[in-house]
C-alpha cells in the first residue's frame, strides 16, 4: 500500500494539534510553536491521503478551547475535537463545545511539569460528559495506568488511551499496564490510539522496532478498538521532526491486512467520533 494512492476513502487522522497565532497562548506555556495551522496541516493530509481529522486541544492553550473550535469549523464537518476542561466548567460551556464538534475531554497527565489537568479530575469530569456521549482521552504513563486501574475501571464514559499506553520500551507488553489496558479493551469501554511511535521507543526510527512490537500486539488483541493518529506537528520532536507520511507508513507493518487497516483508519473513527 502506498500513500496516498492506497488510502481508503474517509481515512481519519485521529490525533493532531493545531496552533494559530490568532489565539493567545496561556502564560508560561513556552515559546510559540512555529507552524501548525489548519492550512499547514492540510498540506500534510494531502500527502497522507486522509480526509478526516481529530484535533486535540494543545496544552499551550490551556482550557481556552477557542482555537480548537475554530479549527474544527474550518474542516467543514470532516473534523471532531477533543477539548480540555477542569471541573469548574459550566454545563452551558460543555454544550457549546458539543455543538462545535467536540466529542471528548483530554487528560494529559503523564508529565506533572506541564499538565493542565490532574488525575483526580478525571472521574468527576467523566460523570459530567457521559450524558453527552463523550469519552475521556487519557495520556498516562504505563505506571500511572497501573496505579489508577481501579478508577479507570469505574469511569462511566468510554475512554481512549493515548499513544499506545506509553508502555516503557524496555518492557513493552511485559509491563503490567498491558494487562490493565487489555482488560479495559475486553470490557468494551476502551479504545487505544496507535500513535506516538517516537514516544514509545528506545531503538529509534525509522522502524521503531520496540514501538512496532507493541502496536502489533494491540492489532492482534483488539483491531476493532484502535484508531491511528499522526501526532502532527510533533511538538515533542521539534528539534528533529519526523516525516509524517513515513509514520503513517508504519501502519503497513503494524497491521499488514488491508481490511484491518481500513477498520483502524475509517470504520473505528466513524464509530468513536460520530462521523456520518
Amino acid at each position: 500500500m502506498t500513500f496516498p494512492a492506497g488510502m481508503p476513502d474517509n481515512a481519519c487522522d485521529s490525533h493532531l494539534h493545531i496552533f494559530d497565532s490568532r489565539f493567545p497562548e496561556q502564560p508560561g506555556s513556552g515559546e510559540p510553536f512555529a507552524g501548525g495551522t489548519v492550512s499547514d496541516y492540510r498540506a500534510i493530509s494531502r500527502r497522507m491521503g486522509t480526509a478526516r481529522a481529530i484535533i486535540v486541544q494543545a496544552k499551550r492553550y490551556g482550557t481556552d478551547n477557542a482555537c480548537l473550535l475554530d479549527a474544527i469549523a474550518q474542516f467543514g464537518g470532516q473534523a471532531r475535537g477533543i477539548a480540555v476542561a477542569t471541573p469548574d466548567v459550566g454545563d452551558a460551556a460543555l454544550r457549546q463545545l458539543d455543538a462545535g464538534g467536540v466529542r471528548g475531554l483530554r487528560f494529559s497527565v503523564w508529565n506533572p511539569k506541564d499538565t493542565v489537568t490532574t488525575v483526580d479530575m478525571i472521574e468527576a469530569l467523566a460523570r459530567r460528559i457521559a450524558p453527552l456521549g463523550w469519552h475521556a482521552q487519557l495520556h498516562m504513563s504505563g505506571d500511572q495506568i497501573v496505579a489508577h486501574a481501579d478508577m479507570l475501571g469505574r469511569l462511566p464514559c468510554p475512554m481512549v488511551i493515548d499513544h499506545m499506553a506509553r508502555l516503557p520500551p524496555a518492557l513493552g507488553v511485559r509491563h503490567p499496564a498491558w494487562d490493565v489496558v487489555r482488560g479495559l479493551l475486553d470490557g468494551g469501554n476502551c479504545w487505544v490510539k496507535l500513535s506516538g511511535a517516537y514516544l514509545n521507543t528506545a531503538t529509534g526510527g525509522p522502524d521503531y522496532a520496540d514501538a512496532t512490537a507493541v502496536a502489533r500486539a494491540f492489532v492482534q488483541a483488539a483491531p476493532e478498538r484502535l484508531v491511528w493518529g499522526s501526532d502532527w506537528p510533533h511538538v515533542t520532536e521539534a528539534s528533529h521532526p519526523p516525516d509524517t507520511v513515513a509514520l503513517l507508513g508504519l501502519l503497513n507493518a503494524w497491521a499488514p491486512d488491508a481490511g484491518v487497516r481500513t477498520r483502524i483508519l475509517v470504520d473505528n473513527p466513524r464509530q468513536l467520533y460520530g462521523f456520518d
